[in-house]
């Protein structure tokens, strides 16, 4: 997700759970919560999937608002990670 306004990325989505794409729950990341490993050119998120039940998700038919201050530091806090726009 990209902030258009202040011209950056905001959050990673990642999608979780469910089975061939069906029933899968989908995850706003943010950007900074998310490592980079260089080797593997991958992202990563040191995460316990157990973590992952209980974090705030949506489904692929009712995206939050991603641009809702109240929502965005309820995801950050959630990671342990500082909102963005701070």
């Amino acid at each position: 997700m990209i902030d258009v306004e202040k011209g950056r990325v905001a959050y990673a989505v990642l999608s979780f759970g469910g089975f061939l794409g069906m029933g899968d729950k989908l995850f706003a990341i943010p950007w900074s919560a998310l490592a980079v490993d260089t080797t593997d050119k991958q992202f990563v998120l040191d995460v316990d999937k157990k973590l992952l039940d209980h974090a705030p998700g949506f489904d692929k038919a009712h995206w939050p608002d991603m641009a809702d201050r109240a929502w965005g530091t309820e995801v950050a806090t959630f990671y342990g990670a500082k909102p963005y726009w701070t």
